[in-house]
């Protein structure tokens, strides 16, 4: 099973048909395939060997969706690289993934500027446009030679964002990734005549695999470069798109724009990256977008979870509908089930009441994290893969995340880690201590928000905080908000960070 074979099927059932839609260029299923099949023999004529890692950097563009490929049809492992990352962030990935040939857009490639010289593999890099296109090019006629050896094969390395420190390389079998992709296909109805928006990126978890579940069915693609909502609006017109993808963010930036209009017919959402609010779910609706709610970490591939709908909620009025809606649901077609248990590993009642983690195993989980074992060891202990996430299970066996253990704060569907905002804001000279937590917000799903203790005497403004903050921190990570005070602690001097989080959600 590898989903190499997706490209392969479409293209030669529908060889003459648009593939793929990035600006002006329009891409037939066979020229793809030949784009394809052109980087895999370059390479392999550059000397990329069974294994190797191969990084790209790039926007949502034609060079990446063929990179999900080319690149593992040469035998190597893609690595695909967050794009709103800092220099330093991206050259520790690239260093510790090993990846030999590293390929970025033109507007990203100042990210990358040292990276050549701090990691001890990475031997070139390859910008888009003329350089990459004489890369293709100069490959050989022929096909390249076939190294995989099996289905549990590494296809891609995707990195997490290193919310309890340094990020985590999530290897992707090809075995999982085709199972993972044919179970988006399905859940998302996706056919040869639906015609997908890319509006989620394709770094994330490999587009939750929709780079090939889209390619599976011969379904059209349509790169986006950036999510511009304006841009969406005009392109969901005249592309006449069918499906897209985003976090609940995504769909909140959609129906609060000017552009925005009731529908003609019916767009197909799917969404995840933080659970949903009701209220964004009925208002999304009311615009004639269909909600497919999903669930899922890195590590599961993306989506794990959906929650398949019941023809009998049909009749529940809108309130209701988007409350069962905004629930996680159950495993997809292809996994395994998903548990909620205690800390013993038993099943948590199912009365949608009693909190426990939840807990995923079989082939839409990761292979492991890359040279680190230990890691891997603590994330399957009793066999199951932990997800950090609390939630309940219901009657009806839906599980709903309430909480998240490890205080992950997920904005726009990005994970950010408290610590390392926290960190960020402890920098400046006027700050004694500093507690990071979320806040809800209508846009972005969460944001951070700084509880500060500052030095005596010290006339720092929050305004001017936030702006130091944004000196090392990407934007998205940055607080939006900041409260100076003293903070709540316990006995032993421990931050009482669920106090925070009380407080701001009252405050909210």
């Amino acid at each position: 099973m590898t989903p190499l074979a997706f490209l392969e099927r479409t293209a030669a059932v529908f060889p003459d048909t648009i593939g793929v839609v990035d600006e002006d260029r329009r891409l037939t299923w066979a020229e793809l395939r030949e784009r394809a099949r052109r980087l895999a023999v370059a390479l392999q004529e550059a000397g990329i060997a069974a294994g190797d890692r191969v990084a790209f950097l790039a926007l949502n563009t034609t060079e990446l969706l063929e990179a999900h490929f080319g690149v593992p049809a040469s035998g190597a492992v893609l690595v695909a690289v967050n794009t709103r990352l800092l220099a330093d962030e991206i050259a520790y990935i690239l260093g510790h993934s090993g990846s030999r040939i590293v390929v970025v857009d033109p507007s990203l490639a100042h990210l990358v500027e040292g990276a050549q010289g701090q990691g001890k593999h990475l031997e070139r890099v390859i910008v888009l446009g003329e350089d990459y296109e004489a890369f293709l090019a100069g490959a050989g006629d022929g096909e390249p030679e076939n190294r995989l050896v099996s289905e549990d094969d590494t296809i891609s390395i995707n990195y997490t964002s290193g919310t309890t420190g340094r990020p985590k390389g999530v290897m992707y079998t090809h075995r999982g990734a085709y199972l993972n992709a044919l179970a988006e296909a399905h859940h998302s109805r996706l056919d040869s005549r639906s015609i997908f928006l890319w509006t989620l990126p394709m770094f994330h978890c490999n587009g939750w695999c929709f780079p090939w579940a889209v390619t599976a069915v011969g379904a059209r693609h349509v790169c986006l470069r950036r999510v511009d909502p304006p841009l969406v609006w005009k392109l969901i017109a005249d592309e006449q798109v069918t499906h897209l993808n985003g976090a609940p963010t995504v769909l909140v930036m959609l129906g609060a724009d000017e552009a925005a209009h009731p529908l003609e017919r019916p767009v197909q959402v799917t969404t995840a990256g933080a659970p949903p609010p009701p209220a964004v779910i009925s208002r999304t609706e009311a615009l004639g977008f269909r909600i497919n709610h999903v669930y899922g970490l890195t590590e599961t591939y993306g989506p794990i979870t959906v929650c398949e709908w019941h023809a009998e909620w049909d009749e529940a009025d809108d309130e209701e509908r988007a409350r069962l809606k905004a629930r996680q649901g159950v495993a997809v077609v292809t996994s395994d089930r998903v548990r909620v248990v205690d800390v013993d590993m038993r099943d948590v009642p199912a009365d949608g009441e009693t909190m426990g983690e939840v807990v995923m195993r079989g082939n839409n989980v990761m292979k492991g994290y890359f040279a680190d074992e230990a890691a891997t060891a603590e994330a399957f202990r009793g066999g199951w893969f932990h997800s950090g996430d609390l939630a309940v299970m219901h009657p009806d066996g839906y599980i709903e995340v309430r909480d998240r253990a490890k205080d992950i704060i997920i904005s726009g569907g990005e994970n950010i880690s408290t610590i390392e905002v926290e960190r960020a804001l402890v920098r400046h000279p006027d700050v004694l201590e500093a507690a990071v937590v979320a806040i809800p917000d209508e846009k972005w799903g969460e944001r951070p928000k700084g509880y500060v203790t500052l030095r005596p005497g010290s006339t720092l403004t929050a305004e001017e905080l936030i702006a130091f903050s944004r000196e090392t921190l990407p934007g998205f990570k940055a607080p939006s908000e900041i409260e100076f005070g003293e903070l709540p602690k316990t006995s032993t001097g421990k931050v009482k960070k669920y106090e925070l989080r009380a407080r701001a959600r009252a405050g909210s």
